[in-house]
């Protein structure tokens, strides 16, 4: 006896359904709101991969017509030590900005949260994030210029030795470093006190009517709700570390040294200073597949699609 099925008119999965749902105001209204950013990332994100994946199969200096290579370019780039010690730059750059960034704007964020509430402190926070990384960038060049920055002026004050941060192989990556933690720091902070004023106060009452003391509130309460923030906050920082280049090209030029000298920057060398535009972007695309592995790892290994407030 052969069954017959049968789908309800007003079920989620009815045509009637769905149709209902894109003619409704709300979710036009929705869709006209998102589609300039749908455009903008179409245009200016998917299109450009698009065509470099195309270029990453050819030898192409920008003048001449490309020439189809295969995989030539991948085999280089693996065999490139060059390629390997800027990823190895771009790593190291990530383990000196995120962490200190990440607990620098937790502080923040939990001062603001339980002791000063003060909406001015918070704009003075995010002023800095609404600079452009150029500006920053000079600033921070001449502040820390070894003759007349003022940094130096403070130090010989102090009785002690000029300094060149910037012309330090040894310190150089680790400065801009701290010029871009002192950049996002307090973005990064506003986020984990939008966080932090997401959950219920009532679990604090409970928890010190317990006589539990704010250290163990902090980390039993506090961290383990903010986890869908900290991997928000992870995953865009490490992401945009690795795509590190307006403060390196304006500050150190990939010197001293080659010691600032990251992926990105390097990738940029290869397409506009030595007109290898097939070699950078293989590059480009190794760098999009490890960008895409690590968020994929993190976001698993984090439950990034898991609340505790649940």
């Amino acid at each position: 006896m052969a069954t017959v099925h049968t789908i309800d008119a007003h079920s989620p999965a009815s045509p009637s359904h769905r149709t209902r749902r894109f003619r409704n105001p709300e979710a036009a209204t929705a869709w006209l709101l998102v589609l300039p950013s749908l455009i903008g990332l179409v245009v200016f994100y998917l299109v450009p991969t698009i065509r470099a994946i195309g270029i990453s199969a050819t030898d192409w200096n920008l003048m001449s017509a490309p020439r189809p290579v295969g995989l030539d370019n991948y085999r280089a780039m693996l065999a490139d030590g060059k390629f390997w010690h800027a990823l190895k730059l771009s790593a190291y750059y990530v383990l000196f900005n995120i962490p200190l960034q990440t607990v620098l704007g937790l502080l923040l964020a939990s001062l603001m949260d339980r002791l000063i509430r003060a909406v001015s402190l918070r704009a003075i926070l995010l002023l800095p994030y609404l600079l452009s990384n150029v500006l920053v960038a000079l600033m921070w060049v001449w502040l820390l210029d070894p003759v007349l920055g003022w940094v130096n002026a403070l130090l010989h004050a102090l009785g002690l030795a000029n300094h060149s941060f910037f012309g330090s192989p040894m310190e150089a990556l680790a400065t801009v470093a701290a010029v871009n933690i002192w950049r996002y720091m307090g973005m990064v902070s506003l986020l984990f006190l939008a966080g932090m004023q997401g959950i219920p106060r009532t679990l604090y009452e409970a928890a010190s009517l317990d006589g539990a003391s704010e250290r163990q509130m902090f980390f039993r309460i506090t961290l383990p709700l903010l986890r869908p923030v900290m991997v928000f906050v992870l995953v865009t920082s490490i992401t945009g570390s690795f795509q590190i280049f307006d403060t390196v090209a304006v500050t150190t030029n990939g010197g001293p040294a080659e010691s600032t000298r990251v992926i990105v920057y390097y990738i940029y060398e290869n397409a506009f200073k030595f007109y290898k535009m097939g070699y950078a972007s293989a590059m480009s695309m190794a760098l999009l597949l490890i960008m895409i592995v690590y968020t994929a790892v993190q976001l698993r290994v984090l439950r990034a699609g898991e609340s505790d407030l649940a």
